[in-house]
């Protein structure tokens, strides 16, 4: 079977299944593995933001979107000659991935039959439910079984470490400038790690807030994971936050890669939030995922 992802998180799923010699294309942003953007054909392509703050990243966004534009390009022929059967992309944020009714579009259009798997996980249980799924499309149910039941197992001990601390009030903060609250399957991983969640709920959308907003809900400890970027990125932003949160402690975390991405390694999100929330039961965090700032 040729597999082709369009989205990071898909990317990560197939190879996590072993299914990475059957991957053809992805996007410019599958950076995980790496060798999966530096030998697939890249199907889809967009904007680079590195060198770009925050403001003016969600100031293209925005503006890109109200004028009804694309934030990402499909490239159609390259898609075409690759001849997969399975792609994997995503409705859930216009602002992550090209959504499937776009990529049904160009294939009708090229006379392409592959078919579209539309993964739209919104908490962590339908993140556990998206990788069976690939499985049981992919033909290797029995993989994705027994991965996900390795992840559960993970959970299950966090929540072994963590039972009977007391579950301190957290806000994840997924955007500094404007800011932003983590919704869809964040507040579980908060949930899972021991803690609260106070600024986000479960399913729900990311929402643009205020640190007024975010300092009224009485946070014990602010976690800063900004969408599209790794730890050291997410150390220098929350400095933001922890100006705009005086008293409050600052966690800085890796966003992208065990946090925003719904797929296998928002489990290591878990262990490295249960890490900061409870230092002195949870295991330590996985090396370069955390960073105390405040």
């Amino acid at each position: 079977m040729r597999l082709v992802s369009l989205l990071p998180s898909a990317t990560e799923i197939v190879y996590a299944l072993g299914l990475g010699d059957q991957l053809a294309g992805v996007t410019f942003e599958c950076d995980e593995p790496a060798s999966a953007r530096a030998e697939k054909a890249i199907v889809v392509g967009g904007l680079d933001t590195r060198g770009m703050t925050p403001r003016e990243i969600d100031d293209y966004v925005h503006g890109r979107l109200a004028a009804g534009g694309d934030l990402y390009t499909l490239h159609e022929r390259a898609l075409a000659e690759l001849q997969p059967d399975l792609i994997l992309t995503q409705d859930l944020c216009r602002v992550c991935a090209l959504p499937s009714g776009q990529v049904e579009a160009a294939l009708d259009y090229l006379g392409c039959r592959a078919r579209v798997l539309t993964l739209d996980p919104r908490s962590l249980e339908e993140v556990l439910d998206s990788i069976q799924a690939v499985g049981e499309a992919t033909g290797v149910p029995g993989r994705a079984e027994r991965l996900v039941g390795g992840l559960r197992a993970r959970l299950a001990q966090v929540a072994v470490r963590v039972a009977g601390q007391q579950r301190p009030k957290v806000a994840v903060i997924e955007w500094v400038d404007p800011p932003f609250t983590a919704g869809h399957w964040v507040p579980d991983l908060v949930t899972a790690a021991g803690g609260i969640p106070v600024t986000g709920r479960s399913g729900e959308p990311s929402a643009r807030a205020s640190w007024a907003d975010i300092a009224a809900a009485e946070p014990e400890v602010a976690v800063v994971a900004p969408c599209g970027y790794h730890l050291a990125d997410a150390a220098e932003q929350a400095g933001i936050a922890a100006r705009e949160l005086p008293g409050v402690p600052v966690w800085a975390i890796d966003a992208d890669g065990i946090v925003v991405r719904p797929g296998p390694r928002l489990v290591a999100g878990v262990e490295a939030l249960a890490a900061a929330l409870h230092p002195g039961s949870a295991a330590p965090a996985p090396p370069g995922a955390l960073r105390r700032v405040a």
